[in-house]
C-alpha cells in the first residue's frame, strides 16, 4: 500500500506536517511518501500564467505523487478559517491538469493547531469539497490543542481523542484494503 502524507502547510515547523508523517507511519502494512508543500513552489495561480507560461513542473510531479498512490493522507493548517495559501495554490496548479485531483483515492483528512477547535473548519472545508474534485473521504479527525495533546514520544496523549483517531486510522485502512481489493 502506498501512502502519500502531508501537511498542508508551508511552514518549516508545521505541527501538520509533524502530524500528517504520524498518522501515515501508523498504516499497517504501508510504503510512506512523505510531501512537503515547501517542494512544491509555484507562482500564484492565474489564467494569464498559464497561458503564457504553461502550467509549472512542480504541479506535474505533485499529480505524479498523487497518481502514484493508494491513499492520501492530509493534515490542514487553518489559515483564517480555510486552506493555506501554499497548499490552496498547489490544489489550483494541479486542478489545471485533471479536475478530478484526488484521481477516487482514499483520503484520511486531518487538521491540528494550538488552539482549541483543532483546524475544524477548513476540515469541514475540505471534507465537504474535495468529492466534488475526485476524493473518497474515508474518515477525518480533529486534533485541537497539538502542543498539549500531543508528543512525538507518546503521540496522542489524551484518550478519548486517541481511540477517536485510532477510528479514523481503522476506517481509512478499511477504505484502503477495500479499494485495492475492489
Amino acid at each position: 500500500m502506498n501512502i502519500l502524507a502531508f501537511g498542508a502547510s508551508s511552514s518549516s515547523t508545521s505541527i501538520n506536517q509533524k502530524f500528517a508523517t504520524y498518522t501515515a507511519q501508523r498504516i499497517d502494512n504501508s510504503n510512506v511518501t512523505l510531501a512537503e508543500l515547501n517542494n512544491f513552489e509555484m507562482p500564484v495561480f492565474s489564467v494569464d500564467k498559464e497561458s503564457n507560461t504553461g502550467i509549472p513542473e512542480a504541479a506535474t510531479r505533485f499529480k505524479n505523487l498523487i497518481a502514484d498512490a493508494d491513499g492520501i493522507v492530509i493534515s490542514f493548517a487553518e489559515h483564517n478559517g480555510s486552506y493555506s495559501a501554499a497548499f490552496k495554490n498547489v490544489l489550483d496548479w494541479v486542478s489545471r491538469l485533471e479536475g478530478k485531483v484526488w484521481l477516487d483515492k482514499p483520503m484520511l483528512l486531518l487538521a491540528t493547531s494550538p488552539g482549541g477547535r483543532g483546524g475544524q473548519t477548513v476540515l469541514k472545508q475540505a471534507e465537504g469539497y474535495f468529492p466534488f474534485m475526485g476524493g473518497q473521504v474515508a474518515a477525518t479527525f480533529s486534533l485541537p490543542s497539538f502542543h498539549q495533546n500531543f508528543s512525538t514520544e507518546e503521540g496522542i496523549k489524551e484518550e478519548v481523542l486517541k481511540n477517536q483517531f485510532e477510528q479514523a486510522v481503522k476506517s481509512f485502512e478499511a477504505a484502503l484494503t477495500s479499494e485495492v481489493v475492489g
